[in-house]
């Protein structure tokens, strides 16, 4: 059963490779621009640590699990900003691991609101092995699972803008210029090719004030693919008291969610969501997805913003 299970997640997630997104997907896409826009380093004035976890279609044995740690601060004069994201990936039978630097210049734009333009610099390294898809090890096996990747290296650039003011955001970035090749190979044959596809990102959201202790955060991400449909992601939040947030997600053709935050000392904010798959292949054989992310704003000298709200 482990290996049908298998064989269903890999043909399922090669469609997506295919046909559409191969980066991660994340419910708290908001508090993990980093990843998409190097643009959106140094944005919050601080240096901001950054821990997410998700479990993807839990209790499908092998389904997608990612791990993401991200750093990134302004330089004293505040025009330089620099960051740092690594991102752990895992979709049986496979294992991506990339590091990527952002570096972003930013400047004012009028008093209350900036613009940057960011670069990220960085690699991906797949590993794969895909005779775990073999349904019937002791058969002759079909050559098209004997593929192997080794820690197979790729180097990738990507770049972005972002524009923000206390209460609104809009950004625009390609993470991944560089179309990249991995060639599995078996035995003494080509077994298959996977080639990274280049995706566009556009992002933007706002807050706007319904009364003294609630407001609306509403927020979208539009994920561009050449010849994939166009996927969006609609998320609206209601903050009380600027300190607790509860909203909604919905992801198209894909799933819907739920999602929560806590932000202590307008410091530290843990959140928490949890998505229905729609469409999804797999879902009959799945619970959900769970996502779990952890921030700190650590408090730099000089100028800081800790006297008010940082919403993005």
């Amino acid at each position: 059963m482990r290996r049908v299970l298998l064989l269903l997640i890999w043909i399922s997630v090669s469609c997506t490779a295919l046909y559409s997104q191969q980066d991660p997907m994340f419910t708290h896409y908001t508090e993990n621009m980093l990843g998409l826009n190097p643009a959106y380093a140094g944005s919050r004035d601080a240096l901001t640590a950054t821990l997410i976890y998700r479990s993807q279609w839990n209790g499908f044995e092998g389904a997608p699990v990612t791990q993401v740690a991200s750093v990134h601060s302004p330089i004293p004069d505040q025009r330089h900003n620099l960051g740092l994201t690594i991102i752990n990936d895992k979709i049986e039978p496979s294992h991506n691991t990339s590091l990527f630097v952002d570096y972003a210049y930013r400047f004012n734009v009028t008093e209350f609101s900036t613009l940057a333009f960011g670069l990220k610099v960085g690699f991906n390294s797949l590993s794969s092995n895909l005779t775990e898809l073999l349904l019937d090890p002791t058969q002759a096996p079909d050559e098209s699972f004997l593929g192997k990747l080794n820690n197979e290296f790729k180097p990738n650039v990507g770049f972005g803008a972002y524009y923000s003011r206390d209460r609104f955001y809009a950004g625009f970035a390609i993470p991944k210029l560089f179309e990249s090749d991995y060639v599995y190979h078996g035995q003494n044959v080509l077994s298959s090719v996977f080639r990274e596809r280049r995706h566009y990102y556009l992002m933007s959201g706002g807050v706007y004030t319904l009364s003294e202790d609630f407001e609306l955060k509403p927020s979208t991400l539009i994920k561009v693919t050449p010849g994939a449909p166009i996927q969006m992601d609609l998320t609206v939040g209601l903050i009380i008291t600027e300190y607790l947030t509860i909203g909604a997600m919905y992801r198209t053709g894909d799933a819907f969610g739920a999602l929560a935050g806590l932000d202590v000392a307008r410091k530290f904010f843990v959140g928490y969501s949890y998505d229905w798959s729609l469409t999804n292949k797999t879902s009959r054989y799945n619970n959900g997805s769970h996502e779990i992310l952890l921030r700190y704003d650590f408090k730099l000298p000089g100028r800081y913003r800790y006297h008010a709200p940082v919403y993005f």
